[in-house]
């Protein structure tokens, strides 16, 4: 049994990158704010700090900023979960139905963990 791992993207991570790509390009944070139109550089920081992520239209908006695909500015995070374990578990259970459930309430529990 192979089930593909769920993407999740890893803010902290993601932020450093948006932070080191600013700098890069020679940005500062007021020429953010001003790019996106913002009151104050808040959310800027926010983003950089991997506190929150630019929604999706300023996220393709700071790609073509700092001209680079979202690629390059997400960053994906490590899988936290054992699959071999999973699998382990799932061939002791007599039905495909409780191992799709168990690595679902896995991930909500990391996921829940991680906030």
């Amino acid at each position: 049994m192979h089930q593909k791992a769920f993407p999740v993207i890893d803010p902290v991570a993601t932020g450093a990158n948006i932070l080191r790509l600013r700098r890069a390009r020679g940005l500062s944070v007021r020429a953010l704010q001003a790019y996106f139109g913002f009151e104050e550089p808040q959310a800027i920081y926010k983003w950089q700090k991997g506190k929150s992520l630019p929604s999706v239209d300023n996220l393709y908006a700071l790609g073509a900023l700092l001209e680079v695909p979202l690629e390059e500015i997400l960053v994906s995070a490590k899988p936290k979960l054992h699959r071999i374990v999973c699998e382990q578990q799932a061939d002791a259970c007599c039905s495909p139905h409780f191992h799709v459930m168990f690595v679902q309430r896995r991930w909500m529990r990391q996921k829940r963990k991680a906030a």
